[in-house]
């Protein structure tokens, strides 16, 4: 961790103060998933984007079994054993 000073407003480091006793975690904790949740937020890929690569990876890949559809819960079950 690298320690670094902010200045807040009293209105803001209250309801931070008051989120961070509910979430029990610390304030500087807190600071950190917002900050995460904000980078992340802009350099993610958008909503359209995720659900294009999704589509276009539909059908790509063929297990040779035709009853993936019904019995999906039993392949992933074996999966997970073997």
């Amino acid at each position: 961790m690298v320690r670094t000073q902010i200045q807040l407003t009293q209105k803001q480091l209250k309801v931070l103060r008051a989120k961070a006793l509910r979430l029990n975690v610390s304030v500087a904790e807190l600071v950190r998933r917002a900050v995460d949740a904000y980078v992340v937020a802009e350099i993610a890929p958008s909503f359209e984007e995720r659900r294009g690569r999704a589509l276009e990876a539909a059908g790509r890949f063929g297990s040779g079994k035709t009853d993936v559809a019904k019995r999906h819960d039993d392949y992933l079950a074996e999966a997970y054993r073997g």
